[in-house]
């Protein structure tokens, strides 16, 4: 219970507290796709919200071809994929699975993005900046998960730009490529198109104002042409459903029961859909 008032108080200062975002210029002449890119791919929660249930410790086993996606809340997701392999996204000390990740990505546009104090017992943690100030480029292969990662900018406090100090993590699981937006403050130009590739699901950062805009933030759905995209990140109903509203011009929208789903390939919907998970 403190844990989760803490939480809570840290997200209500980004509430109120938050950043004007902007788009960021598109930076220099984008190359050519990579051909591996293109043919081939080998969130806090809303009010009266349902109680997590691990459904990893319910569910029965993934088959061949599928990963189960559970939305914990605010950024955090738990990836697991049929050998187990537990992935978390935004792995911090407020939001966290009930399970031990083996591989968790973070971001540090905020504490409740990055932990300095993970649990030794994580296999592989991958910050989504570098103290350089140089990009990430991570190419993680951990049984049958592959992680990687694009650079993209995030606003500073003093009104600035980070270069490169955010990270959107894509995992490569069951055939699917799953990419989380982590905190992202601009549009994508073409290189970062081209190096994040195809995508199948996109776990969409929604707040509208601490991260991109909602224009914006559609600009980039539209881009990447993803299937199925997850909300994520987002401070109350009113935030959440300001943007079903503006995605329901464009795209279905389907709301799930639970904070759980199990997808593949033959899953996928036909036409681009957002599915909105409730959150712990």
């Amino acid at each position: 219970m403190v844990r989760r008032s803490v939480s809570l108080l840290i997200c209500l200062l980004f509430a109120f507290g938050g950043l004007v975002p902007h788009r960021a210029a598109a930076q220099g002449a984008a190359p050519p796709a990579k051909p591996e890119m293109t043919e081939s791919c080998p969130g806090l929660v809303a009010q009266n919200r349902p109680p997590f249930l691990p459904a990893s410790l319910r569910l029965a086993a993934l088959k061949d071809g599928e990963v189960r996606i559970n939305y914990i809340g605010h950024s955090t997701f738990l990836l697991e994929s049929p050998r187990l392999v537990r992935i978390a996204t935004d792995y911090n000390d407020y939001v966290k699975p009930l399970l031990l990740p083996d591989i968790v990505t973070m971001n540090h546009a905020h504490s409740t993005h990055y932990t300095d104090r993970p649990d030794p017992g994580i296999k592989h943690v991958l910050r989504g900046w570098r103290d350089d100030g140089r990009p990430t480029d991570w190419n993680l292969q951990y049984l049958d998960v592959r992680v990687r990662s694009v650079a993209t900018n995030i606003r500073d406090y003093g009104g600035g730009t980070e270069r490169h100090g955010n990270s959107i993590f894509i995992f490569e699981v069951a055939n699917l490529c799953v990419a989380h937006l982590g905190h992202l403050h601009h549009t994508l130009n073409q290189q970062q198109l081209n190096e994040i590739g195809r995508v199948d699901v996109v776990l969409v950062p929604v707040d509208g104002s601490y991260t991109l805009d909602l224009e914006g933030m559609i600009e980039v759905l539209t881009s990447l042409k993803a299937p199925l995209m997850i909300p994520m990140h987002y401070f109350s109903s009113y935030t959440l459903n300001r943007f079903i509203e503006r995605v329901r011009q464009t795209w279905d929208v389907e709301f799930a029961e639970v904070p759980s789903v199990v997808l593949s390939k033959h899953t996928l919907p036909t036409k681009p859909k957002l599915l909105v998970l409730p959150g712990r």
